[in-house]
């Protein structure tokens, strides 16, 4: 894709990330993450309106900086759930590695191989009505009252499918795997629950890919420690309330309500991508 946002040039793109830009890109991911609107292509649009290339050095450590301080929000929120599973709970753990196993046979080859896919606004903006379409699809959904230790193997396997479709941009993760946890049988509360435990391996095998990604390609990091330890420290704060408030919508039925961002977004963003191809 060519231009951006601002029209920023290439000059900027080849640049380390300056805070402002990281802080940013910090609150997008903050918010992105758990709300149920994508967070990987909101990150791409970002970087793309700030004139920020995403194949370069820059977006991957931030990238993964960002994941890193979203995934401290999980263990914070869901810290009492965590220490009953690692305890009292043991089943749960066998669960969520049925449920990885569909994104690391599909999602690993996807995040090798498939990079550019991952990159594209054009891309994000389609997914982005997918995500609308299974936002909406919730209303038809039956509700259960399921809990998630009482899911059986083959939930979490339908679980992690729809997890590993979300590593395209624009498809929400949260938002996906939600939706397959109620159509499962699960109660919303609990599929909330089982999404975002699910998503603590994801996300932490997601940053190791980046991570050995960098170290294969003989790079360092461009971007300043400090300002990526802001960025941390930013996109944990964001994502606590931000994954506070999606579970109590889940819980009052109007997670649906976040279609109404990604329709006009995605239209937006497809309109926007073929301007400037």
């Amino acid at each position: 894709m060519k231009g951006g946002c601002d029209g920023a040039n290439g000059d900027q793109r080849e640049a380390a990330l300056e805070l402002w830009q990281v802080l940013i890109l910090a609150v997008v991911q903050g918010l992105t993450e758990f709300l149920p609107v994508s967070s990987s292509g909101h990150l791409v649009i970002g970087a793309a309106c700030l004139g920020i290339d995403a194949e370069t050095l820059d977006v991957a450590e931030v990238t993964i900086a960002l994941h890193v301080g979203t995934l401290l929000a999980i263990l914070m929120f869901y810290a009492r759930r965590i220490v009953r599973i690692l305890t009292t709970d043991r089943r749960l753990i066998g669960l969520l590695v049925w449920g990885t196993l569909p994104a690391v046979v599909v999602g690993v080859p996807i995040e090798l191989w498939f990079e550019e896919l991952l990159e594209s606004p054009a891309i994000a903006g389609a997914m982005l009505l997918v995500t609308g379409g299974l936002l909406l699809g919730l209303r038809r959904l039956t509700v259960g009252d399921g809990a998630d230790h009482e899911a059986t193997r083959s939930d979490s396997v339908w679980i992690g499918v729809f997890q590993a479709a979300a590593v395209l941009p624009g498809l929400s993760r949260s938002g996906s795997t939600i939706y397959a946890g109620i159509w499962r049988g699960l109660s919303p509360k609990d599929a909330a629950t089982f999404s975002f435990l699910l998503a603590v391996p994801a996300i932490a095998g997601a940053a190791v890919l980046k991570v050995a990604s960098m170290m294969a390609k003989g790079t360092s990091p461009q971007t300043a420690w400090p300002v990526l330890a802001a960025g941390i420290a930013v996109s944990f704060v964001v994502g606590l309330a931000a994954l506070a408030w999606l579970v109590r919508w889940v819980e009052q039925g109007r997670i649906w309500w976040f279609a109404a961002w990604c329709f006009p977004l995605g239209v937006a963003v497809l309109l926007w991508s073929a301007m400037w191809s």
